[in-house]
């Protein structure tokens, strides 16, 4: 009786029902699993401005094939902005391909960097391909170190969008802390993230049954971000 006469906060769970989880939070984690679910069986081909941190808007090329395949193209990213590249990973590997550009007067010429499902090297990796390949995967698993709640729409978004942030104190995130937006049947429509913005660009086309490499497979060396040294006289 003295204890149930005594003063204590009110609104307490009951027994048996504490649950650290808020309600709303919980369920956008699971509302983002089924829409990056959904976004990993949407094959199409799409077109994206991306701005980066640094330097002006450019349109990037995303190809998901129907084969599980795909490519994605990112103009002024190597050699300080001169040589556009493209990334693909097909049943034969991951390769980079170099394209015709400012600083590459060659014909496209494609490099593999390992199989199919290896990471893409940091020095290489220009990350914007992440938000429609291995990430949607991290933001499908529950295991993952990931708090999701609702967030605002981005300006000129349609779609449902997520702030997504990390609770590791490594390092080694499983992927850029951000915004991350969908439309109902998975179609990606925009991330806010470290290395920039992506934001969807009018309707996305029909997926090809496999991508294609921009160029013959050479045992060159692959584009680097920054402009090569130039050789001693």
């Amino acid at each position: 009786m003295l204890a149930a006469c005594a003063d204590g906060p009110t609104g307490v769970s009951p027994t048996g029902t504490d649950d650290p989880v808020p309600v709303q939070v919980d369920a956008a984690r699971d509302e983002l699993a089924g829409l990056a679910a959904a976004a990993q069986d949407r094959h199409l081909t799409a077109t994206y401005t991306f701005a980066p941190g640094r330097g002006t808007a450019r349109p990037v090329a995303v190809t998901s094939a129907n084969d599980g395949s795909w490519r994605v193209d990112v103009p002024g990213w190597g050699r300080d902005g001169t040589v556009d590249v493209s990334l693909a990973a097909t049943s034969d590997g991951l390769f980079q391909c170099a394209l015709p550009s400012a600083g590459w007067t060659q014909p496209a010429g494609c490099v593999r960097l390992g199989d199919a499902d290896d990471a893409v090297p940091r020095r290489l990796d220009p990350r914007v391909q992440h938000p429609f390949t291995d990430w949607l995967e991290v933001l499908t698993d529950r295991r993952a170190p990931l708090a999701v709640s609702p967030a605002s729409a981005l300006p000129g978004v349609t779609g449902r969008c997520y702030a997504v942030d990390s609770t590791s104190a490594s390092l080694n995130a499983p992927l850029d802390v951000g915004v991350y937006c969908f439309r109902e049947d998975g179609t990606p429509v925009a991330v806010r993230a470290a290395f920039g913005t992506l934001m969807l660009v009018g309707e996305p086309g029909r997926a090809p049954a496999t991508v294609e490499l921009a160029g013959a497979v050479t045992e060159g060396e692959p584009v680097g971000r920054d402009a090569p040294t130039p050789e001693p006289s």
